[in-house]
This record gives structure tokens, C-alpha cells and sequence, in this order.
């Protein structure tokens, strides 16, 4: 039997980010430097995860609110953008290579990860997952970072809703995005779905924040004081005709009283 140890290579180093170590940590240091901290250190975060050109100043304002010293696990709740899956799944690789160190999945070191991949669930197995999770969320040492854009907008996309009320189509967009980013900060998992229903506003990571809000209310039962607020919003450019086309990009912390 073989003991090899399973790694997953950074896939996206040299093409959404830079593949150097040095080079990246300037960067990302330079992004959280120009972000303010919150109240409190986050339990959860949501942020996006395009390339670092468009989205890392707007995701540095949810990574502001981590505080290390206290995160032993970090849950990383992501889309399943490939491969079809109805339900959630775990990596079975042990290490994720990054251009700074590797991490390590879930092993008794200071710093591991739990990459959860959330398929097209149901509203039931939203909860269902919610409810699973909740128990972790509620430690105070575990970091969930919840990884997803906001609305795709363009016919590459297929999705050009449009409000003409708004003005330009990007303020359209700004406003359909702003409309879910307040649903969510009421941590209301019926709400943010039956928003979904009504607007199929495409939010690429609907289920993973689907889960965490259902987690919260999990919580939320049992009397746990929870908040979230968006902190930063941005689009990767102005739509203003029907050739152009956008991802919008959202970064907010919920926070534990």
C-alpha cells in the first residue's frame, strides 16, 4: 500500500492570481491594509472568488474581520461550479498547496481547513446541512468562509434581467444584488429563497449561503445573538448595453455576540 500523501496543486496559481509567493503576500497585504475592522472577530464570511484583479479589494473587507489567533478550522463552503452534485462533499486530499504554504485538511496542527464542495440542494437539504454545521458554528475557533460572486449579469451568462426604473443596467444590477444582500443580513433562509424563486438572481454560492443562514437559524433557536452586515460591494465593470456583461462581488462578517 502505498503512504503517498494526497495534495491538491493550486490549479489557478499564475492565471487568477500570481503564482508567487512573495508577490501575492504584498498584495493581499496591501488589500486588507486599505479595509477597516468591524466590531468583533467574525464567525463567518462571505466573499468572493474571482480572479484576486477584480474581487481581492472587495473580499479584503470580510477578510479584515478574521482573527487569526483565535481560528484553529476554517470551513470553506464553495459552489460546485463543474461537477454536477445534489448533495455536499469532502476533498479527499489531505493538503492544498497555495503559493504562500500548504494547508493542511482537518489534521491537529494550529491551522487546518475543511473544504466542503455544496451542490444544487434543496431547500430541505439546506437545512438538513444547516442544521449539521451549526454545532461547529457555534465554536468559536472555527471560521466558516462562505466563497461566492454575486449576480452574473450578460448573454454570456444567459441572465439580463433589467429594471428600467434603476437607470444604466448596472445600477440595476447593483440594486437586485443590494436587495439579496439585505435579505441575508436578516438571516432569513426563506426569505433569501424565496427572493431566489422571484428574481433567479445568479448568485453562484445561493446554496452555500442557503446553508449558513440555516445553520444561524439553528442557532438562533437555541438563543445564540448572531448579526451580519455587508461591508463592501463592487462589480468587475459597468453594464450599460445588452453586449456587456458583469460579475458583481460582495463581502460581509457575521458576527457572534
Amino acid at each position: 500500500m502505498s503512504n503517498r500523501v494526497v495534495c491538491r496543486e493550486a490549479s489557478h496559481a499564475g492565471s487568477w492570481y500570481t503564482a508567487s509567493g512573495s508577490q501575492l503576500n504584498a498584495q493581499l497585504e496591501g488589500w486588507l491594509s486599505q479595509a477597516q475592522s468591524a466590531n468583533g472577530p467574525a464567525r463567518a464570511i462571505i466573499a468572493p472568488h474571482a480572479g484576486y484583479t477584480y474581487c481581492g479589494a472587495c473580499a479584503a473587507h470580510a477578510y479584515k474581520q478574521v482573527d487569526p489567533s483565535i481560528t484553529r478550522r476554517v470551513f470553506i463552503l464553495g459552489p460546485s461550479h463543474h461537477v454536477p452534485l445534489s448533495r455536499c462533499a469532502l476533498s479527499p486530499a489531505e493538503i492544498y498547496r497555495t503559493p504562500l504554504y500548504d494547508l493542511r485538511i482537518d489534521q491537529k496542527d494550529n491551522f487546518s481547513i475543511v473544504p466542503v464542495l455544496v451542490g444544487a440542494l434543496s431547500e430541505s437539504k439546506e437545512q438538513e446541512y444547516g442544521k449539521l454545521l451549526s454545532k461547529y458554528l457555534a465554536d468559536p475557533s472555527n471560521l466558516f468562509v462562505i466563497s461566492s460572486d454575486f449576480c452574473h449579469w450578460g448573454q454570456r451568462f444567459r441572465y439580463t434581467y433589467y429594471d428600467e426604473a434603476q437607470g444604466e443596467i448596472y445600477r440595476s444590477i447593483e440594486n437586485l444584488d443590494k436587495m439579496g444582500m439585505g435579505i441575508i443580513e436578516q438571516l432569513d433562509p426563506i426569505s433569501f429563497s424565496n427572493y431566489l424563486k422571484k428574481y433567479h438572481n445568479t448568485i453562484c454560492g445561493r446554496h452555500p449561503i442557503g446553508v449558513l443562514l440555516n445553520a444561524v437559524a439553528e442557532l438562533k433557536k437555541n438563543g445564540v445573538d448572531m448579526n451580519f452586515s455587508f461591508l463592501n460591494y463592487a462589480q468587475s465593470s459597468q453594464c450599460r448595453n445588452w453586449q456587456d456583461s458583469s460579475v458583481s462581488y460582495a463581502a460581509g462578517a457575521l458576527i457572534v455576540h
